[in-house]
């Protein structure tokens, strides 16, 4: 099991890199600029959300995740109390080693601790290895969030209710 933490500042470039490596499978042509240049900038998500990190035990950075808290710009789902997450990248060596379930239910379990109803998430339709780590914890879809920041690019959503 890897330790969870928030990323340190010595560790935000390799983040920046891991989050990029994990994603370039799922980017295309037109999306490479903008967004690559928005998936490697993990030094703004520290800085505007919560950067968390799994950390392997000889300190291997394995993946990240941004937790975007009541207040962050980095929310896009969520309404006011509910917890929102992004950015889910593990890297390519350390995929299907248990990391980004590791990842999302240390997030949820904040959100959970923090008293949140409902923990939401967006991912892109082709990101199916992350959609059943997101079902496989209890996220179901939830299509009416669903959206498109850009054309040719749609979002679908996943939404956790906790019971009362």
């Amino acid at each position: 099991m890897p330790e969870i933490r928030r990323a340190r500042p010595d560790e935000l470039d390799e983040v920046g890199r891991t989050t990029v490596a994990a994603y370039a499978a799922y980017l295309d042509e037109t999306s490479e600029s903008d967004y690559v240049t928005h998936l490697r900038d993990a030094a703004r998500r520290d800085r505007e959300a919560e950067l968390w990190v799994a950390v392997g035990d000889d300190g291997t950075l394995l993946g990240s995740v941004t937790s975007c808290p009541e207040g962050s710009q980095w929310r896009e789902l969520s309404q006011p109390g509910e917890g929102e997450f992004r950015m889910l990248a593990v890297d390519p060596a350390a995929q299907g080693q248990g990391v980004g379930k590791a990842l999302v239910t240390h997030v949820v379990d904040r959100f959970r601790a923090q008293g949140a109803p409902a923990v939401v998430i967006c991912s892109m339709t082709s990101m199916e290895a992350a959609h059943r780590v997101y079902l496989g914890l209890g996220f179901t879809r939830d299509p009416a969030l669903d959206w498109s920041p850009v054309p040719g690019v749609d979002l679908i959503a996943f939404r956790l209710e906790f019971e009362e």
